[in-house]
C-alpha cells in the first residue's frame, strides 16, 4: 500500500510515517517545508519526501495522488494564537488549500483520510461529544477563533457528501488534545504560538511565568500521541472496510482535566527531573484574562470530552496510556532535544 502524507514533518504525520515504516511493508510519500522531525525515516527506502509546498507544488502533489491509495491531507494551522491573529491565513492554508487536494482525490476516486478537529463540536453543551449526534455550535462572527473549526467543519461537510454520492472513499478522525515528544519547538513557544502542554514546558524551561488563562478552567481530555497512532493504523488498514464513510473520535476520556490542573502537573514533573530538581527558582503560575493573551477575537470553550464508543466498536480500539505519563514522556523528550539550544542562548 502507498500512503501520501501532506504535512508528514508534523506532530501527527512523522510519528505516524514512523510506524508505518517500523512495522508494516507499505510505503509513505510525504511533503513538508521542513524535515526536521524525519530523521528515523529519511534513509528508508520505503520513504520518499519531497521538500516542498502544498500550494506551490501542484504537479507534485496530482502526480503522487494518482499513483497512492490513501492520501492524508494532514497540513493545517491549528493553534489558536494564529486563528485570533491570522485568520486569513489559517483560511487559506487550512480550507483552500485542503479543498484542492480534496476534489482531486474525488477527480482520482482515491480513499482519503482526513484529520476533522475536536474544535467541530465547538462549545456544545453535552457532556460527550457523540460523532453523529452533537450539535456543532460555534461563536459570533467577531470572535475569530472559530475560523479554524468552521473552516475544518466545512471540510468534513464536503468531504461527507462527496463520499455518501460514491465520489470517494473517507474516514474522518477526530483527535482530541494528542500530546507527546515533538509536539512542539521551543520557537513556536517563544513565539506564544504552540499548543498549551508545549507553551507551558517551555515556559518551565525558561523561568517565565506560566499564564492560565480566565484562570486556566477549561477541561480537556489528553490523549498520548502513541495510543492516537494504533488508532490510526487501525483506520488506514479498514478491515472488512470497518470504517469507511464513517467519522471517529480519537481521544482519551478518562484523562480529562483542568488547564490548571495540567500546570500542576508539569510543573511538579519538572521539579522532579534529574536536571531540574536542584534549581534554584521555578516558574510562578499566574493567571491572565483571555483578551490580554489572546485578544478581543478569542472566545474559550470550557469542556471537551469525546465519547470513543464508535472508536471501540468498529476499530476495537481503547487508550491506555495516562495523563501523569503522557505528560512526563513529553517533557522528558522536549527537555532532551532543547536543553543544549535554551542553555546555549
Amino acid at each position: 500500500m502507498k500512503v501520501l502524507i501532506f504535512g508528514v514533518n508534523g506532530f501527527i504525520g512523522h510519528h505516524l510515517t514512523n510506524r508505518i515504516l517500523n512495522t508494516t511493508d507499505w510505503s509513505v510519500y510525504g511533503m513538508d517545508l521542513g524535515f526536521d522531525r524525519l530523521d528515523k525515516s529519511l534513509d528508508n527506502p520505503r520513504f520518499h519526501f519531497l521538500e516542498g509546498d502544498i500550494s506551490i507544488n501542484k504537479e507534485w502533489i496530482e502526480y503522487h495522488i494518482k499513483k497512492c491509495d490513501i492520501i492524508m491531507p494532514l497540513v493545517a494551522i491549528a493553534t489558536p494564537k494564529q486563528y485570533v491573529e491570522d485568520p486569513i491565513g489559517v483560511f487559506n492554508l487550512d480550507f483552500e488549500m485542503n479543498l484542492n487536494i480534496v476534489k482531486q482525490c474525488v477527480k482520482y476516486h482515491k480513499r482519503i483520510v482526513f484529520p476533522s478537529t475536536s474544535e467541530v463540536y465547538g462549545a456544545s453543551a453535552e457532556p460527550e461529544f457523540k460523532e453523529d449526534e452533537t450539535f456543532l455550535v460555534l461563536g459570533p462572527i467577531q470572535k475569530e477563533r472559530w475560523i479554524y473549526s468552521c473552516c475544518k467543519q466545512l471540510l468534513d461537510r464536503v468531504i461527507y457528501a462527496h463520499g455518501t454520492r460514491g465520489n470517494l472513499d473517507f474516514t474522518l478522525f477526530r483527535p482530541f488534545n494528542w500530546v507527546g515528544p515533538r509536539l512542539d519547538s521551543l520557537n513556536t513557544a517563544k513565539e506564544g504560538s504552540s499548543r498549551v502542554v508545549t507553551q507551558f514546558i517551555a515556559e518551565l524551561l525558561m523561568k517565565q511565568p506560566i499564564s492560565l488563562v480566565d484562570g486556566g478552567r477549561q477541561k480537556r481530555c489528553f490523549t498520548y500521541v502513541n495510543d492516537g497512532i494504533d488508532a490510526l493504523m487501525k483506520i488506514l488498514e479498514n478491515k472488512d472496510n470497518c470504517c469507511m464513510n464513517e467519522i471517529i473520535n480519537i481521544g482519551n476520556p478518562d484523562n480529562e482535566y483542568s488547564i490548571k490542573e495540567l500546570a500542576s502537573i508539569l510543573k511538579k514533573l519538572f521539579m522532579e527531573h534529574p536536571d531540574h530538581k536542584n534549581d534554584q527558582e521555578f516558574s510562578e503560575i499566574i493567571e491572565v484574562s483571555a483578551s490580554d493573551y489572546y485578544g478581543k477575537g478569542y472566545q474559550d470553550i470550557y469542556t471537551r470530552k469525546p465519547s470513543i464508543e464508535k472508536a471501540r466498536r468498529l476499530l476495537n480500539w481503547e487508550p491506555s496510556t495516562g495523563l501523569e505519563e503522557s505528560l512526563k514522556m513529553t517533557l522528558y523528550s522536549f527537555l532532551e532535544e532543547n536543553e543544549t539550544a535554551h542553555s546555549s542562548k
